[in-house]
C-alpha cells in the first residue's frame, strides 16, 4: 500500500500521481498546500508537500526541490492584501537566510497554518528522537459524528434546525395581546350580539310563511299588519346587525394594527440588543422578511382571518342550535356532512403544518437575493453579472413558485370537496324536508327556514374550512417571529449595572480567553493598557487582533478572564453606558441614507450645528462639504455612495470626534486610499488621537510609527510587546512580518516599474 493511500491528508486530485513519485516507501505524508500564486503574483499551481523526513516543493513549470527535515529550518508565514506568503528559514549557520518562499491566496490560509504547525511537531520530533504526537480521532460530543482533523464545529450540530410550526404557537402572541384584553372582549361580545342579530331575519321567515303567505295563497285575506310586524323585524334585525358589525370590526381592527405595531417594535428592538455573533449567522433579507413580511401576515390574521373564524364558530353554533329546537330530526340530517368535513379539516392542516414553513423559508431566499444584488448594484455592473443575478433571482423565484405549486395541490382538492359536501348537506335537507312535509311532520314555512339557516350554515362552514390555510400561514409566521425573540443575547445587560464614572481610558486584560463555537481564538492573554497610550496591533491574518478589539468593544464576551476599564469589569456596566465612551473607526466607513450633518451626527443626535462643523473641520472635511450643492445638508445617498472613500472615512472620523469618547478604536482605517487622500486622513487622526486611549490596526506597518507600543499577535497569543525599534532590534515576529513586508513592496515596485 502506498504512503499517499495511508496518509491522512487529502490530496488535490491532480496532484496524485505526481506526488506519489515524491514520496518514497517508509514514508507518510502529512500535509500540503496548494499554491495558486506563482513568485510574479500570477495566478498558476503549484504543490507544498510535508513528509515524515522531508519537505518538497514544486511551483508551475519548474522543477521539484526537497529540503530534508533538520535543525536550524523553520516556516514563517505572514499577508498583507489578501496575499499570503510561506518562507522557509534557515539559521543553522548563524546567520538566518531564506531557501525559499511562496506566494498563494488567503483562500489557501486555512491549508497554510495546518502544514505550519505539521512543519513544527514533526521538525521537534526529528531533532529530540521522539515520536510525534498522533492526532487523536475526534467525535462530536453531541451527535457522536466523527470530525475531520482540524475540524473544530459539527456541521451537523451547527446547522439550524428547522422545525415545523405548531398552532400552539399561536397563543403565544397573548402577551402582545394582553394590553388590549378589554378592547377585545367588548370586539367579543360585539360579535356575539351581531351574529345573534343576523340570525333573526331567517326565524321571522318561518311564521311570515306559515302565518301570512301560505294562508292568503290559500284564499285567506291578507293580514298587512302581521306581515307589516314581520317585515319590520327583518329591517331592524338588519340594521342592527349592521351598526353592531361595523362598531365590531372598527374596534378589532384597531388592536390588532397596535398588535401588529408591538410586535414589529418589540422584535426589532430584541435584534438591535443582540450580539453580533447573531448577525454573522443570519442573512439581511431574511431578518428584513421576518420583521415585515411576516409580521404583517399575523397583523391580517388577527384583523381579518380571527374576526371571521371566531364569527363563523358563533354562527354554526347557535344555528345548530335554532335548528335543534325547531325540527331537531331535521337539524340531524342538516349535520350529516359535518364529521366528514372535520376529518378533512384535520387532514389538510397536517399538510399545511410544514409546507408553509417551506415556503417562508423559500420566500426568505429570493428576499435575500434582492437583499444582496440592490446595495452591491455597483459591483454587480462593475463585473458584468447583470444576468447571472438575474438568473439568480430566476432560480429563487422558480423554487418558491414549485414550493407554492405543490402545496396548492393540496389545498385545490380540499376546497371543491368541502364545497360539494355542502351541496350534498343543501340536497339531504331538501329531500328530508320534502318527506317531513309529505307525512305531515312539518311545514313549509319551517322547511324555507332550515333552507335559510342551512345556507348561513354551509358557507360559514366553507369559510371555517378556509381558516385553516390561514391559521397555518400565521403560525409559520409566528414562530419565525418568535426564533428571533427567544434567542438570548450573548453579550447580556447586567442585572444590576454599576455606575461608570468618569471613564480615564485605562484598560486591563486579565488572562482572557474566547472561544467561537469549539474554535479557540484568544488564549491566555494579558495586557495593559495606559489612559491616554495608543497601541498598534500587528499580526497575519487570524492572528486575533479584529477579535481583540470586538472583545474590548463588548460585541462579543469574554469566555474567560476578563476585561477591565479603570479597573471596573465591562460586563457589569450597562452596555450603553459603556459603549458610549468608545469611538470606532472602520476599514470600511458605513454611511446612513440621510444629510452629511445627520451622518456626523449620528453618535448624539441632539449635537448644535456649531459642534457638527467643529467636528468636521478637525477631521479635515469641511472644505469638501461647503463644495456639496447644499453643504451639511446634501443627501449622501445610501452606503454614502456619492461620496468617495476618502471623503466618507473623514465624515466617519468627525462622527467619533463628536462623541468625544475617551477609547478610540482605529481598525485599518486608511488602508483602502490612495497616499494623498491616506494624508489627508491622517492629519484628521492625529486630531482624533489626541489625548485618548487608542487601539490600532493596521497592515501597513509603517502607519503605526507614532504608535507608543506595538503588541504582537500570533495565533490568538500576544507573542511580543515594544516599540518599533526595540521588536526590530529583537528580530523576532515584528521583524520578520516588517522585513517581509519591505520586500513584498520591493518586489510589487519592480514588477511596476517592469
Amino acid at each position: 500500500m502506498s504512503s499517499l493511500a495511508t496518509s491522512n491528508t487529502t490530496l488535490p486530485n491532480a496532484w496524485l500521481a505526481e506526488a506519489a513519485t515524491r514520496i518514497s516507501a517508509g514514508d507518510a505524508l502529512l500535509a500540503t498546500l496548494e499554491l495558486d500564486l506563482d513568485n510574479a503574483l500570477r495566478f498558476s499551481r503549484g504543490l507544498v508537500l510535508l513528509s515524515e523526513h522531508s519537505l518538497q516543493a514544486r511551483e508551475a513549470n519548474g522543477e521539484w526541490q526537497r529540503w530534508n527535515l533538520r535543525a536550524g529550518l523553520a516556516l514563517q508565514h505572514h499577508d498583507h492584501a489578501g496575499i499570503a506568503t510561506l518562507e522557509l528559514m534557515d539559521n543553522s549557520t548563524g546567520t538566518t537566510t531564506r531557501l525559499a518562499a511562496w506566494r498563494y491566496t488567503l483562500e489557501q490560509n486555512v491549508a497554510a497554518l495546518r502544514l505550519i504547525e505539521k512543519f513544527d511537531k514533526q521538525l521537534e520530533a526529528v531533532i529530540s528522537g521522539r515520536p510525534p504526537e498522533t492526532e487523536e480521532v475526534v467525535a462530536c460530543p453531541t451527535c457522536k459524528a466523527l470530525l475531520e482533523p482540524g475540524q473544530e464545529e459539527c456541521p451537523i450540530c451547527t446547522r439550524e434546525l428547522q422545525t415545523p410550526p405548531s398552532t400552539w404557537t399561536l397563543f403565544r402572541l397573548w402577551r402582545f395581546a394582553h394590553p388590549y384584553r378589554w378592547k377585545l372582549l367588548t370586539g367579543f361580545l360585539l360579535t356575539l350580539a351581531s351574529t345573534g342579530a343576523t340570525l333573526v331575519p331567517p326565524y321571522l321567515t318561518m311564521p311570515l310563511m306559515d302565518n301570512v303567505l301560505i294562508p292568503f295563497q290559500n284564499g285567506k285575506p291578507m293580514n298587512w299588519s302581521l306581515a307589516g310586524m314581520y317585515l319590520s323585524g327583518l329591517l331592524g334585525a338588519a340594521a342592527v346587525a349592521w351598526v353592531l358589525g361595523w362598531i365590531r370590526t372598527y374596534i378589532l381592527a384597531l388592536v390588532s394594527e397596535r398588535i401588529g405595531r408591538d410586535l414589529r417594535t418589540t422584535t426589532y428592538k430584541h435584534l438591535m440588543g443582540l450580539s453580533l455573533e447573531y448577525f454573522g449567522g443570519k442573512r439581511t433579507g431574511d431578518l428584513i422578511a421576518r420583521i415585515g413580511n411576516e409580521t404583517d401576515r399575523i397583523n391580517i390574521f388577527l384583523s381579518l382571518d380571527l374576526l371571521n373564524f371566531a364569527t363563523d364558530v358563533l354562527m354554526i353554533g347557535m344555528t345548530a342550535v335554532i335548528l335543534f329546537s325547531i325540527d331537531p330530526w331535521l337539524a340531524i340530517a342538516t349535520l350529516l356532512p359535518l364529521p366528514i368535513i372535520g376529518w378533512m379539516i384535520h387532514f389538510v392542516r397536517e399538510k399545511l403544518r410544514t409546507g408553509f414553513e417551506r415556503i417562508d423559508r423559500v420566500w426568505a431566499e429570493v428576499t435575500n437575493v434582492l437583499a444582496d444584488t440592490i446595495p452591491g448594484i455597483r459591483v454587480v455592473k462593475a463585473f458584468a453579472q447583470e444576468k447571472r443575478e438575474a438568473d439568480r433571482f430566476l432560480e429563487a423565484n422558480q423554487r418558491n413558485l414549485a414550493m407554492n405549486d405543490k402545496l396548492n395541490k393540496t389545498w385545490s382538492i380540499f376546497t371543491p370537496t368541502v364545497t360539494l359536501l355542502t351541496e350534498i348537506g343543501l340536497l339531504v335537507v331538501w329531500v328530508f324536508g320534502i318527506w317531513q312535509i309529505a307525512h305531515g311532520a312539518s311545514t313549509v314555512g319551517v322547511l324555507t327556514a332550515f333552507l335559510a339557516y342551512i345556507g348561513r350554515f354551509y358557507t360559514r362552514l366553507d369559510s371555517m374550512s378556509r381558516i385553516v390555510s390561514a391559521t397555518q400561514r400565521a403560525a409559520s409566521s409566528t414562530k419565525r417571529i418568535f426564533d428571533i425573540l427567544d434567542h438570548v443575547s450573548s453579550v447580556p445587560e447586567p442585572v444590576n449595572p454599576r455606575p461608570l464614572p468618569q471613564v480615564t481610558g485605562q484598560i486591563s486584560m486579565r488572562d482572557v480567553g474566547f472561544r467561537y463555537g469549539n474554535r479557540s481564538v484568544i488564549r491566555n492573554l494579558n495586557l495593559d493598557i495606559q489612559p491616554g497610550e495608543m497601541i498598534g496591533l500587528v499580526g497575519h491574518s487570524g492572528s486575533g487582533k479584529s477579535t481583540l478589539v470586538n472583545l474590548i468593544c463588548r460585541f462579543y464576551d469574554v469566555t474567560q478572564g476578563s476585561v477591565r476599564i479603570d479597573g471596573i469589569d465591562i460586563r457589569s456596566v450597562a452596555v450603553a453606558d459603556y459603549r458610549s465612551n468608545v469611538g470606532l473607526v472602520l476599514q470600511e466607513p458605513f454611511l446612513f441614507f440621510g444629510t452629511i450633518a445627520e451622518n456626523i451626527a449620528y453618535g448624539k443626535p441632539d449635537a448644535t450645528r456649531e459642534e457638527i462643523v467643529a467636528a468636521a473641520r478637525a477631521a479635515h472635511a469641511h472644505e469638501f462639504i461647503l463644495r456639496l450643492p447644499q453643504g451639511y445638508d446634501s443627501l449622501v445617498g445610501e452606503r454614502g455612495q456619492g461620496l468617495s472613500g476618502g471623503e466618507r472615512q473623514r465624515i466617519s472620523i468627525a462622527r467619533a470626534l463628536l462623541i468625544n469618547p475617551r477609547i478610540l478604536i482605529l481598525d485599518e482605517a486608511t488602508s483602502a486610499v490612495d497616499t494623498e487622500t491616506e494624508k489627508e486622513i491622517q492629519k484628521a487622526l492625529d486630531n482624533l488621537v489626541l489625548g485618548r486611549t487608542t487601539i490600532a490596526i493596521a497592515h501597513r506597518l509603517s502607519t503605526l510609527r507614532k504608535a507608543d507600543r506595538l503588541v504582537v499577535m500570533d495565533r490568538g497569543e500576544i507573542v511580543e510587546i515594544g516599540n518599533h525599534d526595540d521588536l526590530m532590534a529583537r528580530e523576532g515576529h515584528y521583524f520578520r512580518l516588517y522585513q517581509a513586508q519591505q520586500r513584498t513592496h520591493a518586489e510589487l515596485a519592480e514588477g511596476g516599474e517592469a
